[in-house]
């Protein structure tokens, strides 16, 4: 995510950080490598020249000459320009209405009926019981692929492949009002490109079930192509906020950075994966501190929260303490720790500077997980119980049953024992009375 844009805007400010002086030409050296780092990224060059303007102004002034650290300082006010510009504090959505209108609408591959779907999902996660309603009568096999993608995440969608646009969403909010579902996320026509006839059918939705939100889904790998999209639909049709999409991919970060400025749109959410569970609300200040290598603790932490089950964690603690801890309890921990998310996505939302280079740099190879699970699986019940009968027989067999070497199974066994052994040193050293020993490690010597 902004991978370019980060690397050049962390390496611009750390520069700074360590003079105990700046003067005007060091703040100007460092606003020219700024403002060629955000170019590059696609930003709105108008949103650059006032986003640079912004920063010089406060840069060189009384706020920066009268601190002790002025280099921290300057960091700390491009932190704070950067949050202003995607929107300060998060906007979020609007579920008001019994059953609340969510209307969906955006140009075709924009990725707008899997991300109303990713919507469905994260919405029902708080608790809601969302419809969805498959409008776009024109892209063949949209309603079937909504139906699909929604019947895989468990959600209900209503259908009538006969009738109009505007009769299908009316159909389904009073399909919602009487099944007692909360909101309707209505999955609107894309077109390859803006026509009139797109925008009239649009604003008759709008205009006959006036929806709490009205949310443009935009690609952020389109750059400048995206904000100008934003620009037309929000004239046309009064926009309410935007969804971004494909924000983990290749993207030059200039979508996210420019659509608030110009269109005065807030970003609701995020999509960062293809997962149906792939959709973040957007946090300005969290994105931030993620581009300036501060890490995004906050999301991270939310995401541990939904992603471990707590009994289990409780049951997870008691076995370590009684150096009980299987291989099957390894293979959970896995299973949870990729509910979070890669290891890449979790390493980037750790602050930069804390982290080892080589750490900073690492490529993981997740099906490095998949190979530890089967060769989990290929053990039997005793063999995971109790690791120290798996001899060379045992181990060839293993190798076999799950497509991997002989080596593979060594390496986790050796890495296993290496853990068992250093809980059981943890759990002496607390019987000792050291009852923080082990707080703060950063995780199994595997990772």
């Amino acid at each position: 995510m902004f991978a370019n844009l980060a690397e050049k805007l962390q390496n611009t400010l750390r520069k700074l950080r360590g003079k105990g002086k700046l003067s005007e030409k060091d703040v100007d050296l460092a606003l020219r490598e700024i403002r060629l780092a955000l170019l590059e990224a696609d930003v709105n060059f108008k949103v650059v020249k006032e986003f640079v303007e912004e920063i010089r102004e406060r840069a060189v002034g009384e706020e920066v000459r009268q601190s002790l650290t002025p280099g921290q300082q300057v960091v700390k006010i491009v932190h704070e320009e950067l949050t202003a510009l995607m929107g300060r504090e998060q906007s979020k959505i609007n579920l008001a209405g019994s059953p609340a209108v969510i209307m969906l609408a955006g140009l075709q591959g924009s990725g707008k009926t899997t991300t109303a779907v990713k919507l469905a999902v994260e919405l029902s996660h708080g608790g809601r019981k969302p419809l969805l309603a498959a409008a776009d009568t024109y892209r063949p096999g949209a309603a079937e692929q909504l139906q699909v993608l929604g019947d895989s995440a468990g959600l209900p969608c209503y259908r009538n492949d006969g009738a109009s646009p505007v009769q299908i969403c009316r159909e389904a909010v009073r399909f919602a009002a009487r099944e007692g579902y909360d909101p309707v996320i209505l999955d609107t026509a894309g077109r390859l490109h803006l026509d009139a006839a797109m925008m009239d059918e649009l604003k008759e939705i709008k205009a006959q079930l006036k929806p709490a939100e009205l949310l443009l889904v935009v690609d952020a790998m389109t750059g400048q192509d995206a904000v100008n999209v934003a620009s037309s639909f929000h004239e046309a049709l009064g926009l309410t906020g935007v969804i971004l999409t494909k924000l983990d991919g290749d993207t030059r970060g200039g979508a996210a950075l420019s659509v608030r400025a110009v269109t005065g749109c807030p970003i609701k959410f995020a999509g960062v994966g293809e997962k149906l569970d792939a959709l973040e609300p957007f946090h300005p200040e969290r994105m931030a501190s993620r581009i300036l290598g501060m890490g995004d603790l906050l999301t991270l932490i939310e995401k541990a929260e939904a992603g471990f089950d707590q009994q289990k964690a409780r049951k997870l603690e008691q076995k370590l303490r009684r150096q009980e801890f299987t291989l099957d309890d390894f293979r959970e921990q896995l299973q949870q720790i990729q509910q979070i998310g890669s290891m890449e996505e979790i390493l980037a939302m750790l602050p930069a500077a804390q982290l080892p280079k080589e750490l900073r740099r690492l490529q993981v190879d997740e099906k490095q997980f998949q190979r530890i699970e089967a060769v989990i699986a290929s053990m039997t019940p005793a063999e995971r119980n109790n690791p120290a009968i798996i001899n060379s027989s045992r181990r060839r067999r293993i190798a076999r049953g799950s497509g991997t070497t002989v080596q593979d199974v060594n390496r986790l066994l050796t890495q296993f024992s290496q853990m068992q052994r250093l809980f059981k040193q943890m759990g002496s050293l607390e019987k000792k009375g050291f009852k923080n020993i082990g707080k703060g490690k950063r995780g199994f010597p595997f990772f």
